[in-house]
Formats: structure tokens, sequence, C-alpha cells
């Protein structure tokens, strides 16, 4: 097991079975159930979590579940529109969300090493809280997670399955999807560029010269674009954008509060603070 876990070839095949199976997990679960599409879909996304989760334990790695978070959309944006005549709007949400998701799962991909990495925050978990890390793993590291990309890709499917029309303000919102999921992809390249060559304690170029977080930034405004552009098209389905506000409570509560503490342990991280602000990349 452990020399499976070391080769990073093979990880990447383990890796991508498990997905192939927790797909069909997920696909049997929703055909096997009759109730509302919205139901049997979180039904089905909980019962392929479940299945991620289990080969997490298999590998005593909570990283089994990371590309989850991009993988989930496409797969379950594409189930529902096949064998539908798309509208503009469907069309749009189903090429953006899956730009955003092929960019994400690359960006995954280089930095995957093999099953014995597991992310910074999953360790930090496990050494915090002990005991009660089975707990945290199962409902922080997969459940919430789920729900939360459940919740923002809800009103693209609702699109889809409405037959939305575009209008112009629901282009503009996708524009700022596609514009987030570019600033997302510009700013991991940066970040993996100043990793290589370590010129101080800080990233201080590019998107990052005046920001902390611009990925996480573009996180945060991708799904907003995507619930706004649906809610311009049906306003009266206000409720559809609990997850993009979901998504941002997340991230101002649970990601960006843990990557500033890690960060704090550097010397001068005071003054970076002081100099920066948390997302927007503009000067301070």
């Amino acid at each position: 097991m452990n020399r499976l876990k070391q080769n990073r070839a093979a990880s990447f095949v383990v890796i991508a079975c498990v997905y192939v199976l927790a797909t069909i997990v997920g696909v049997m679960t929703y055909r096997a159930l009759c109730l509302d599409w919205w139901l049997s879909l979180l039904l089905a996304d909980i019962a392929a979590t479940v299945a991620t989760f289990a080969f997490s334990l298999i590998f005593k790695n909570a990283s089994v579940y990371d590309p989850y978070w991009s993988v989930q959309p496409p797969v379950i944006l594409v189930a529902f529109a096949v064998g539908k005549e798309l509208t503009a709007l469907g069309f749009l949400l189903l090429l953006v969300v899956s730009f955003w998701a092929i960019r994400l799962t690359a960006n995954w991909a280089y930095t995957f090493a093999n099953l014995n990495h597991q992310d910074w925050r999953y360790t930090m978990l496990k050494e915090k809280t002990g005991a009660f890390y089975p707990i945290i793993n199962f409902v922080g590291i997969h459940m919430v997670p789920t729900l939360i990309v459940y919740g923002c890709i809800l009103p693209a499917v609702y699109a889809i399955l409405q037959g939305l029309a575009a209008n112009v303000a629901s282009i503009f919102c996708l524009c700022v999807s596609l514009g987030a999921a570019i600033m997302q992809g510009v700013a991991d390249i940066q970040m993996h560029q100043f990793r290589k060559h370590r010129d101080g304690a800080f990233i201080r170029r590019g998107l990052w010269k005046h920001s902390r977080h611009p990925n996480y930034l573009g996180e945060i405004l991708m799904w907003w674009g995507v619930a706004l552009s649906v809610l311009c098209a049906a306003p009266s389905a206000w409720y559809l954008a609990s997850g993009a506000l979901a998504n941002t409570v997340l991230f101002f509560a649970v990601s960006i509060p843990m990557a500033d503490a890690r960060q704090s342990r550097k010397e001068g991280f005071a003054e970076y603070k002081r100099q920066t602000r948390m997302l927007l990349p503009i000067k301070k």
C-alpha cells in the first residue's frame, strides 16, 4: 500500500478510479429516487461524497476528497444537460463552469504529489481535534464543502431544467464568473512561480502585490456570477443565491482565517498584513 501511495502515476490512477466509482454511485442513487429533482440531486451528491470519504479512510488521507470541489459541478451539469435542448444561458453556464472546473482541476493535478501528501489544513485539524477528528473529517472536510458546492451549482441546474433565456444582465454576470476563473488561474501561476524562486517570506508581485488572497476572491466572484446570471433571468428564484452566500461565509469564516493564521508564524506578517488587503488586489 505504501509503495502505491508513493508512486505519483499510480496515485493519479487511484484517484481517477475513486471518482469514477463516486460518479456511478451518485448517478445510481439519483435514478433510484422518485423525489423532486433538487432533493434527489442532494441525496445523490451526499452518496457520492460518502463513497469518496470511504476511500479517504482506506488511504488514510483526507485529500482524496480535494478534487471533488472542482469535479462535482461539471459532472452534475453535464448529466442534466444530456438530451436537453439548451438555451443560450444554459449553454454559457455549462461552458463557464466547465472552464472553471478544468482550470481548478489542472491546478490540483499540478500540485498533487502522491497519496502520501495531505493538505496542511487537514493535518492541522487532526492535530487540534484529536479523538474528534473522524467527525471533523466527515462533516467539516467532506460534507460541508459538498453541500456548499451543491448550493453553488443549483442555480445553473435550475436554469438548464427551466430553459431560462439569457438577457444582457445574465451575460454580464457570466463574464464576471469567467473573469474570476481567469484571475484564479493567473494568481495560481504567480504563486507557483514564487514558490519555485522564494525571493521573500511573502509573495508581493502580480495580483498578490496588494492582496493576500486573490485566488479566494476569484472563487467567491465565480459563484456569485453564476447565481446572479440566473437570478437576472428568473428574479423570483432569489433563494438560489444561498449557495453563493454560503460559499462566501466559508471563505471569510474558515479558509481566510486559517491561511492568515498559518502565515502569521512568519516574521514580518503584521507589517505584511497592514500593507495588503484581504481580497481586493488594489493598493491599500
